[in-house]
């Protein structure tokens, strides 16, 4: 019979929360926490290796054929359900947690469509907005998202749960915004930053052909460097008092309009 765990004291409980709550851990080790069936089920479909599982003693029920196929090869662990409760980032988890082994890509390492579009984020401040950026870019189907100088690391739990698992079937890569914008000329893929100043609407802006569309910080926007580097700039329109949205819901838009050009009868 399985042992199970009560104690947050115990080592391997201890390893999980360090790396639930430290970027330097994750860096250090070159593992990752994913908590949740259906985040979990995205992980092994991408093909990420699984280091070690935890489950709740009882709220747990295994059903999927990826999931049990994990279980039958990876270390289980087996945690009292108050100590799954203290453990858990958040409620609702179906009660298992894994630690991963990461995958980092790089610029390489994409495979991109004749047509591809892409997302190029400057510099993301919250893990929960690139989160819900790699859904919309799964949900228009882009080719990549690529993060230039990241102030968050791509393994966030929090950016892993706001993603819904998003960051496995989404390729993902962070790397300088100098790199970006060779890797983007190189290939002939067209750069649109979004941008209030000496912009175009961006519905009169083109989107068939190779795109990635840039943005920035919600506080100080792009960078010089992005906006002489740009093939055009565009714009949303505000016509209220505000002068911005929210970084995912721009995103989303602009990601849709390009799916609107690209499907158009």
């Amino acid at each position: 019979m399985t042992d199970i765990i009560s104690s947050a004291q115990n080592p391997r409980v201890k390893r999980l929360l360090a790396l639930q709550q430290k970027s330097s851990e994750r860096r250090k080790t070159g593992l990752f926490v994913v908590e949740g069936r259906r985040e979990l089920e995205h992980c092994l479909a991408a093909g990420y290796e699984v280091d070690t599982i935890f489950v709740s003693e009882e709220r747990f029920d295994e059903q999927s054929p990826a999931l049990r196929e994990a279980f039958a090869v990876t270390p289980l662990i087996t945690l009292h359900p108050s100590l799954y409760e203290r453990v858990a980032y958040r409620g609702g988890t179906e009660g298992v947690i894994a630690i991963v082994r990461a995958r980092p890509l790089t610029l390489t390492d994409l495979r991109l469509s004749e047509h591809p579009l892409v997302v190029v984020l400057e510099s993301v401040e919250k893990p929960g907005n690139l989160g819900a950026i790699l859904r919309s870019a799964d949900a228009a189907r882009a080719d990549a998202v690529i993060v230039c100088d990241p102030l968050t690391d791509l393994y966030n739990p929090n950016l892993i749960r706001s993603s819904i698992g998003a960051i496995f079937t989404v390729p993902c890569v962070a790397c300088t915004s100098a790199e970006c914008i060779a890797f983007l000329q190189q290939r002939g893929i067209r750069i649109l930053t979004a941008q209030l100043q000496d912009s175009h609407l961006y519905y009169d802006t083109d989107m068939t052909l190779g795109t990635a569309l840039v943005m920035g910080t919600e506080s100080t926007g792009l960078t010089p460097q992005w906006r002489q580097a740009a093939d055009a700039h565009i714009r949303i329109p505000m016509l209220g008092r505000l002068d911005s949205l929210n970084v995912s819901v721009s995103t989303a838009i602009l990601l849709f309009e390009a799916v609107r050009q690209r499907h158009a009868e």
